[in-house]
């Protein structure tokens, strides 16, 4: 038997490109077949609702009431709620699984940290850092940016992403990378739930909470394409993909590594 969960999901109560309440969701998601989800609301750098001077342990609590909304509906319904959040740097942004809230109360320097910074701290936490959506382009990404040695897996599909290619690219990536791939719905509003553009990650075993949820991902629980929900044909190379935004790949210390993205593939990524 296989668990299906939704991996990157936004509540109107932290981001502010979103309309529905996290327990507005849940009817949709036990419709389709779920067994949960992940509240993964843009984070303290990225298009958030909360205002950013509150004092720390105010603004979290403030964070997490799309999250806990959704929690509560999905407990009193049967569908299994998670914590997460997305993270944002220069455009590129990161979703980070398996801590909590205390955590965030206890660690109010996250608002601080660089994407090293970020991934060491997880790393410590036993969580997980999942590159959001790597290629997409939009006017408001000055450049695509990776940090490959920064990242546990890959978001190689994005229901949310206007072009097939970008997800085309980011297999590439994954695979080139050997790192455990994810795919998500980055839903924000209830028509797409409506409208049945769903994605997310078959697992085998049931996750009993957040923590076990980003150790299956981190450790390739979703073992391959087969594994994930999305529509049939998204991954599938037309031959025709491309960067028409600059792109910058950083080593493990965020330094730039001087070569465009088809020389990384050819050579791989020890340089």
């Amino acid at each position: 038997m296989a668990y299906l969960y939704e991996t990157h999901l936004h509540t109107c109560q932290s981001s502010a490109c979103a309309s529905a309440a996290g327990r507005e969701y849940i009817p949709y998601y036990l419709d389709a077949g779920y067994s949960g989800i992940v509240v993964t609301d843009h984070f303290f750098r990225g298009n958030s609702t909360l205002d950013p001077y509150l004092p720390w342990r105010a603004w979290v609590r403030e964070f997490c009431r799309g999250y806990e909304d959704a929690r509560e509906e999905g407990a009193r319904r049967g569908l299994d709620v998670f914590f997460g959040w997305e993270e944002t740097f220069e455009g590129d942004d990161y979703l980070v699984y398996g801590l909590d809230k205390e955590w965030l109360l206890e660690h109010p320097e996250v608002r601080r940290w660089t994407r090293r910074e970020q991934y060491q701290a997880v790393q410590a936490a036993g969580g997980c850092v999942v590159h959001a959506h790597p290629f997409r382009q939009h006017d408001y990404i000055e450049e695509v940016c990776l940090a490959p040695r920064l990242i546990d897996a890959v978001e190689v599909a994005n229901a949310g992403n206007r072009e097939q290619g970008y997800d085309a690219l980011a297999l590439r990536y994954a695979e080139k990378l050997g790192l455990p791939l994810s795919a998500g719905s980055d839903i924000h509003h209830i028509e797409q739930a409506e409208a049945g553009e769903l994605y997310g990650v078959y697992l085998r075993e049931k996750p009993e909470n957040s923590a076990a949820f980003a150790a299956m991902i981190k450790a390739g629980e979703v073992r391959g394409t087969a594994d994930l929900r999305i529509e049939a044909g998204r991954l599938e190379s037309r031959g025709d993909e491309a960067l028409h935004t600059p792109l910058k790949i950083l080593d493990e210390t965020e330094q730039p590594i001087s070569r465009n993205f088809w020389d990384f593939l050819r050579a791989g990524t020890n340089t």
